[in-house]
């Protein structure tokens, strides 16, 4: 045999295991594309219904949302509606009221002379042995005292 018939065997050789290398990566590409084609019908099958579902929801929440939008702005206009009668009812009422009020204290002001304005007097208290006592048992112990001195 001749070089040169060995450099193609050697060749051939080569093909050979690089055509059998790509015909397993072609098969396997084969299978990975199958798995995913399938994977995709799959998500596909399942994704329209959950779409559907969730374009319900969508729906049904913007409904929700249209009523509570009507509910505030009721709510809105009577709060309104209220502070206006408030205000109304305070400067209808509020200012006489005050007055009646004003003159009606001074009618028992004047009626019971002078009143709560001016202080009680203070009952003068006597310390012993740490305690206060009032003056009317001062007075009374004193009156004993005095009574002892007479004896």
């Amino acid at each position: 045999m001749s070089g040169g018939e060995v450099a193609g065997i050697l060749v051939a050789v080569f093909w050979a295991i690089l055509v059998s290398f790509l015909a397993v990566a072609l098969a396997r590409l084969a299978q990975t594309l199958r798995a995913t084609t399938k994977l995709v019908a799959d998500v596909t099958e399942q994704a329209v219904p959950l779409l559907a579902d969730a374009s319900d929801a969508v729906r049904s929440a913007q409904t929700q949302i249209d009523r509570v939008d009507a509910i505030a702005s009721d709510v809105q206009e009577v709060t309104s509606n209220a502070s206006a009668l408030s205000s109304t009812v305070a400067s209808t009422f509020g200012g006489p009221l005050v007055k009646v009020a004003a003159f009606g204290y001074g009618v028992r002001r004047a009626i019971g002379g002078r009143g709560k304005d001016v202080p009680a007097k203070q009952t003068r208290r006597t310390v012993i042995v740490g305690r206060a006592v009032p003056q009317s048992r001062r007075a009374k112990r004193n009156g004993r005292a005095d009574r002892n001195k007479r004896d």
